[in-house]
């Protein structure tokens, strides 16, 4: 349980340099009155921020300083733990955060963020959201349990159920569960490894010991048949490369042929084109006895010798055209002749690399057989030093697979507890066996209070609500009165659980400005009902209806501003 005894804050909000200090178990009830903005709600600042490191209401941090005194702001709270002491100060301008446990400062060598989880975990067991649950209910920032998202819901349960280690556990679990599982995956990698090789060598030990003496021979005579086939390959090679010298040679001739075609065809072409000209011609004078240009008429004469000497000309031409075109003919067959050589040479090349590669392929086998008859030979040593090899591969492969055993029952072990601390597992076992109990509680505390409906929550923390007239509502359907009881309802039953499991059970609770909103004066009487059946609890009401609540608290304490600063003043 946390017994809260008291807190003090300076230059914190509208607090100036004169700390207030207000003890925490002074009293059963205790009163809080005071003009608006004379500070009331600071408490519920201070208390959260020392705590958790963050306000009850939206507020900056850099707001939270005192805006005159702009520095040296600290808020210190001192709190039972057991029968452990508890002081902690936290300040801005400058930044300060330290936990003194009776009287000793624990060791800060931790990061911030560390040392605010060592608060909550391992000192206080309970985090902000449990903490505005259980220990605040106030009417600005406050969110209420039944307005939370589902897995909001839940996280404050198990807060309050003391349950949250499960999630830790399955968290360090979920981390160990993956180191097991690359383990396992190595090590299995090794022992296959170690098992393969083993097949291997074993194979080759049952290849050495049936070697003998006649397969040396047979390896012997597959030498000399790839030396005989050597040497034809490399006769037949000579063969081929002489025939390819003799075919270059008559090739010499290849490139002067070449040229001579062209020129034959340019003659040809030009020949041709001189002979068209000169049948024009003809054709013009046998067929024209007048000038088409100037009209004049021909001489016959003239005529008939131009016809006479454009014949004789195309004769000359033709003649000529035909030795020319025997002669290309006789030329284009060498060039046939050469195309052939060419052809020959190139399947002769194909041949060579052919032969080559036949030729490297006898060296690679003969090689091997080599290679095999000089293993043969040591084969006896080898074979003794195989079986030590496998002797102790055995040994390592029993090793290995024990490894392999204790590492899958490791792993194994650890996915059977992930399977129990998750969700669906033990946490699910213990919510389920307290939700009727809450329900119960839950519903009494509404009763207490004249409010007769009945209230039940599930498993996932959904609420579902009849009247006396059976008809079904959810929380959003009551007015802000009736909402404010079913929170108060919930705020007392979270209370009574935590004190059941002695998880987030404490001394105090704070409740901010209920009485002046939500809650009309029956409501008002109904919740004093309850507050007088609880036990060591010190009850903080802060309220603007002080003039009519004195008689029914054992404290009061006053708040105003003097000089723009907050004190306690007097009633």
């Amino acid at each position: 349980m946390i017994l809260f005894k008291r807190i003090s804050y300076k230059n914190f909000l509208s607090t100036g340099n004169q700390p207030i200090e207000v003890a925490l178990d002074m009293s059963q009830t205790t009163l809080i009155v005071g003009t608006n903005g004379s500070g009331k709600s600071t408490l519920l600042d201070a208390l959260c921020f020392v705590l958790f490191n963050k306000p009850f209401r939206i507020i900056k941090k850099e707001q939270m300083v005192n805006t005159i005194n702009n520095g040296d702001c600290v808020v210190e709270v001192e709190f039972d733990v057991g029968t452990k002491n508890y002081i902690v100060k936290r300040g801005i301008k400058p930044n300060l955060f330290e936990i003194f446990c009776d009287g000793k400062l624990i060791n800060q060598d931790a990061n911030n963020i560390d040392y605010q989880k060592y608060l909550e975990q391992n000192i206080m067991k309970l985090n902000y959201r449990s903490f505005i649950q259980v220990v605040l209910l106030g009417s600005s920032s406050y969110e209420p349990f039944m307005k939370m998202k589902p897995r909001y819901r839940r996280e404050v349960v198990e807060e309050i159920l003391d349950i949250r280690v499960f999630g830790l556990m399955d968290l360090i679990l979920r981390s160990q569960q993956s180191d097991l599982q690359k383990k396992l995956t190595e090590v299995r990698h090794q022992a296959e490894l170690i098992k393969t090789k083993y097949e291997t060598e074993a194979k080759y030990l049952k290849t050495l010991e049936a070697k003998g003496s006649d397969n040396q021979r047979v390896q012997e005579n597959k030498l000399q048949e790839n030396e005989q086939n050597r040497l034809e390959y490399a006769q037949k090679l000579q063969s081929l490369n002489e025939a390819i010298a003799v075919s270059q040679n008559e090739l010499s001739g290849q490139e002067k042929v070449s040229k001579k075609v062209k020129e034959l065809e340019k003659y040809e072409t030009k020949i041709e084109q001189n002979l068209d000209t000169h049948k024009k011609t003809l054709k013009f004078f046998k067929e024209n006895d007048t000038c088409p240009v100037c009209t004049q008429s021909i001489d016959t004469k003239f005529k008939e010798q131009k016809c006479n000497h454009e014949t004789t000309t195309i004769s000359k031409l033709e003649s000529g055209l035909s030795q020319l075109v025997e002669e290309l003919t006789h030329q284009e067959e060498k060039i046939t002749a050469y195309g052939k050589i060419s052809t020959k040479i190139q399947n002769m090349n194909v041949e060579i690399a052919k032969v080559a590669s036949s030729l490297e392929s006898l060296k690679q086998h003969s090689d091997q057989i080599q290679q095999e008859i000089s293993t043969s030979q040591e084969r006896d040593t080898d074979i003794e030093s195989i079986e030590l090899e496998l002797e102790k591969m055995r040994v390592d492969l029993k090793e290995a697979e024990i490894a392999l055993s204790k590492v899958q029952e490791e792993k194994d072990y650890v996915d059977v507890l992930r399977e129990i601390l998750n969700d669906k597992g033990a946490k699910a076992q213990i919510i389920r066996k307290y939700v009727p109990i809450m329900n119960a509680l839950i519903n009494k505390y509404l009763q207490a209070m004249d409010f007769y409906i009945s209230f039940n929550l599930d498993e996932e923390f959904n609420e579902t609500v009849k009247s006396r007239h059976r008809d079904t509502f959810n929380y959003n359907n009551f007015s802000e009165g009736e909402k404010m009881r079913i929170d108060l309802a919930l705020l007392f039953t979270w209370r009574d659980i935590a004190r059941m499991k002695n998880s987030t059970n404490t001394n105090l609770l704070l409740l901010d400005e209920i009485f002046d909103s939500s809650l009309d004066g029956q409501g008002t009487d109904d919740f004093f009902k309850i507050i007088k059946t609880l036990e060591k609890e010190n009850i903080f009401i802060i309220s603007h209806k002080g003039d009519i609540l004195f008689d029914k608290f054992t404290n009061i304490i006053k708040y105003e501003k003097v000089q723009n600063f907050t004190q306690l003043g007097t009633i």
